[in-house]
């Protein structure tokens, strides 16, 4: 049993590594891509934003799609395949409606393939005793390689490069996939014990939660969409700046590493105050940061901001979401994010034109005022969890 567990854990990491690994060029560089294209801040703001909001109204209906037909890994492989397709548009010419359908076509077709990878990673670590934590962090190291590439590819003569690993990255995931043994999704158990209960998605006190836990990944909109145009204004070369975004992801692996242990002694509404306050501190400190110590000192925090974020919510909606609709689930919060991520991706485009500070103060203050709801709503969100039949 452990050598099949063994075996289960290092092909989900692999999932997660050669997904990530794409994300890890498109989030920080693809800014610098669309620049180089010859798009102003407003317009990557507007394509990107534009993107994230597609990809609110597709990624539930997909995910969903896959949870009723209980074909999840052929589902990551078909939209997989469709990412990839999408991204080589970029081959076809550089207007801004071919590339501009590219980007889009490209993200509402990658939206779902986290959420259903992850769903598959939580059902692997309730029925096999896999770690979950230590599977998903294949994906943050997948993240960081692709961040030390990106450095030395994003100028003008190589970022083609970037364009066809974004690609290659996607029909890899598609080809990993395959490699997973079956699982249950909508209903078919195959094997798997499935859970008792109905999910919660029709129950009041949900949305609010779920918009709560899209919160605290939104407030990285300025640091995602302007993090790199950013440092490169203020003259840090693109070699360092890939260093920067490796050391965050560095640092989130560091924390999923032991996250298992930390779960333990604290439960998950406490991951996400404490990312809440790690984020007051990240970007309102942002702007000051103007020495690579300190801009190293503020890419550490990256481990609670985003680590501790998702793990709390991955925690919480594995706690009151039944297993068969766990794509579902996630592909709710992947939405929530999504919604919040485009809302936080245009007014920051327009904040960084007026002045590059704004958009991270604006961030601080959402993280403070996220922060003290999950606060008030503890309590709430440990009663739902206790009382909720999934184990």
């Amino acid at each position: 049993m452990l050598n099949l567990t063994s075996a289960l854990s290092a092909r989900v990491s692999a999932l997660f590594g050669v997904h990530f690994f794409g994300y890890g060029l498109f989030l920080p560089f693809f800014p610098v891509i669309l620049e180089f294209e010859g798009f102003s801040a407003a317009d990557i703001g507007f394509v990107l934003g534009s993107g994230t909001v597609a990809r609110i109204a597709a990624s539930p209906l997909l995910t969903n799609l896959a949870d009723r037909t209980g074909q999840r890994r052929w589902s990551i492989f078909v939209y997989s395949l469709l990412g990839t397709v999408f991204i080589a548009l970029f081959a076809l010419g550089n207007g801004l409606y071919v590339l501009g359908a590219g980007v889009i076509g490209y993200m509402v077709f990658k939206a779902p393939v986290l959420p259903l990878s992850d769903a598959y990673a939580l059902d692997a670590a309730r029925n096999t005793g896999a770690d979950y934590a230590r599977m998903r962090l294949w994906g943050s190291a997948g993240f960081v390689a692709a961040n030390l590439a990106g450095g030395f590819l994003a100028t003008g003569d190589t970022v083609w490069v970037m364009l066809f690993l974004i690609g290659l990255a996607s029909l890899l995931t598609g080809g990993v996939v395959l490699s997973l043994p079956r699982q249950s999704g909508a209903g078919a158990s195959e094997g798997l014990r499935e859970d008792v209960g109905e999910a919660p998605f029709k129950a009041v006190w949900f949305w609010p939660v779920l918009i709560l836990l899209g919160l605290f990944q939104a407030t990285h909109a300025a640091f995602y969409g302007f993090g790199t145009l950013y440092w490169q204004a203020a003259g840090i070369a693109d070699e360092t700046i890939g260093i920067l975004w490796a050391v965050g992801v560095i640092a989130e692996i560091a924390l999923f590493t032991v996250a298992g242990k930390i779960a333990l002694r604290f439960d998950p509404p406490v991951f996400l105050i404490v990312a809440g306050v790690a984020a007051i501190a990240r970007w309102g400190l942002f702007p000051f940061a103007d020495t690579l110590v300190s801009m190293i000192a503020i890419q550490l925090l990256h481990a609670l901001t985003f680590g501790a974020a998702h793990l709390g919510a991955i925690a919480i909606l594995a706690k009151v979401v039944p297993s068969k609709w766990a794509g579902t689930g996630q592909g709710l919060l992947a939405t929530s994010i999504g919604l919040q991520m485009a809302i936080g991706l245009s007014v920051c485009g327009a904040l960084y034109e007026m002045d590059p500070d704004l958009p991270f103060y604006l961030m601080a203050v959402v993280s403070a005022a996220g922060t003290l709801v999950m606060i008030a709503l503890t309590p709430m969100v440990r009663q739902r969890m206790a009382s909720s039949p999934v184990r």
